[in-house]
Parts: structure tokens; sequence; C-alpha cells
């Protein structure tokens, strides 16, 4: 049977919810055999990205905190300002510092 034929026998709106009904089973079979894996996937990695980016943004909080308390024993105020200059001013000092050299083997 041609299309022709299905639409002289059962009229158009019955052939076209029929290959609509097709066409949404189609794409639903596509979408849960070739989609959701890839999706599952990514949902994995999207996580562990996540996990990695809470994990530097606490290493960021605390590296920040020492800074502030080593300025404050230091008795420097620290402003917006000035927060640069002190950062500055403490690579500076740590490049200074002589390098402990390593153990001689005879």
């Amino acid at each position: 049977m041609d299309i022709a034929e299905l639409i002289s026998k059962y009229g158009f709106p019955i052939v076209a919810a029929v290959g609509l009904g097709y066409f949404v089973y189609y794409i639903w079979v596509w979408a849960t055999k070739e989609v959701q894996p890839i999706l599952d996937e990514a949902q994995v990695t999207l996580i562990a990205l996540i996990d990695r980016i809470r994990m530097l943004d606490n290493d960021l909080i605390r590296l920040n905190q020492k800074l502030n308390t080593v300025l404050q024993l230091r008795g420097k105020e620290i402003t917006e300002e000035n927060r640069q200059e002190l950062i500055d001013e403490l690579e500076k000092q740590q490049e200074e510092k002589p390098k402990p050299k390593g153990f001689k083997y005879k």
C-alpha cells in the first residue's frame, strides 16, 4: 500500500497521527540509545570538574587568609589599594633570601 491508498482508506488525520507517532518513537529510541550514554559520561566529567573548581577555590581562600595573617603580623594595614604592593614586597623578600644549598656527597 502506498500513502495515497492509506489516505483514501483511513483519512489524512489518521495517517498523519500514525506517522507522527512513529516519528516520536524513533526519536525516543535514538535519544535513549545514542544520546543518554554520552550525557551520562558528560555528567561524570562535569561533576569531577566542579569538585576540582571547589578545591581550587578553597585553596585560594586559604592562601588569601595566610597572606592576610602574614601582613597583619608584620603590622601592615591591608587595603585593596596596597594589596598588590604588599604581595610584590613579600615576593621580593622571598627572592632575596639565600636558597639552601644541597648536600654534597663524597
